[in-house]
């Protein structure tokens, strides 16, 4: 085998490209080290090389074999949106009739290059499996938990859109303060920001409205903070628990196959060798012919 394409094939190589070009981003995440120009051209020559890598593969295992795994179309899909950037370098100005400082905008997408670092991880094709299995398990209850959330921010931007219309002036923005009350995040930072909206508009609430607003937002709080999304997290939990449990019985019941396999199979080799050692046996104790 060609040597370069050998090397491309072996994994950890690509292991060590992948570390290196995520230092590399996080180098140039700093402002203003002085080397921003040879960084940026260590990255550029590390994304060629991911196409370099991209390209030997489909040329070995072939275009249809090499995108039948998930991770190599992930890993098309991170090395094609890093590459227009590379133009800034390559590309004279002026050379081609669209402006190139446009593509910077798309350096940005060079940071997903480091999630192919994921696939290195021990069993994380089995992780995502059970957690897309459990996604789909509690797909219901999920979309229960959203429309709920959907109910009670429609209802508070009726009732608060006037008076506090930082978190309540519409329903996009309501759904998202409601979001983090049911994500236990801003549960107490909003209702005492509706009570100072009021203050501050020089119509303060009464100390019955103000009770009010906080038992509301406490009894949301209790449903969807706690029950509600505790039943979410335990469901997904269960649901990738026994999805693991699943795929472990049928090692289990793969390795018990194949150990059935190899005692009949021993039990055969056992056998001819018995009846080989016979034969022999019969033919020593066989006196010779007169």
């Amino acid at each position: 085998m060609n040597p370069v394409r050998k090397l491309f094939l072996d994994d950890r190589f690509v292991l060590v490209l992948i570390v290196v070009n995520a230092v590399l981003i996080f180098i140039q995440a700093y402002p203003e080290t002085g080397y921003e120009k040879g960084l940026s051209l260590a990255d550029d020559f590390i994304s060629l090389l991911f196409l370099a890598e991209l390209i030997n593969k489909v040329s070995y295992f072939g275009i249809r074999e090499y995108l039948k795994s998930t991770w190599n179309k992930f890993d098309v899909v991170l090395v094609l949106i890093s590459l227009p950037s590379i133009l800034i370098n390559v590309l004279p100005e002026g050379s081609i009739p669209i402006n190139l400082s446009t593509l910077l905008v798309l350096r940005v997408f060079r940071v997903f290059k480091f999630f192919r670092l994921i696939k290195f991880f021990p069993k994380v094709e089995q992780i995502f499996r059970s957690a897309q299995q459990a996604v789909a398990s509690s797909g219901v209850v999920l979309a229960g938990f959203f429309v709920f959330i959907f109910i009670a921010s429609l209802l508070t931007c009726y009732m608060f859109r006037d008076i506090a219309p930082d978190y309540f002036g519409n329903p996009f923005t309501s759904y998202y303060s409601m979001f983090q009350v049911f994500t236990i995040e801003g549960w107490m930072e909003i209702p005492n920001g509706i009570v100072a909206s009021a203050e501050n508009s020089g119509d303060p609430l009464s100390d019955v409205a103000v009770f009010f607003v906080r038992v509301l937002f406490i009894a949301f709080f209790i449903i969807g903070g706690i029950f509600g999304l505790s039943i979410v997290n335990a469901l997904f939990v269960d649901t990738m628990i026994n999805n693991t449990n699943a795929e472990m019985e049928e090692d289990i019941d793969h390795l018990q196959q194949n150990f059935e396999m190899l005692n009949v199979k021993l039990a055969e080799l056992e056998k001819a060798l018995t009846e080989t050692l016979g034969d022999a046996s019969n033919s020593q104790n066989t006196p010779p012919a007169a």
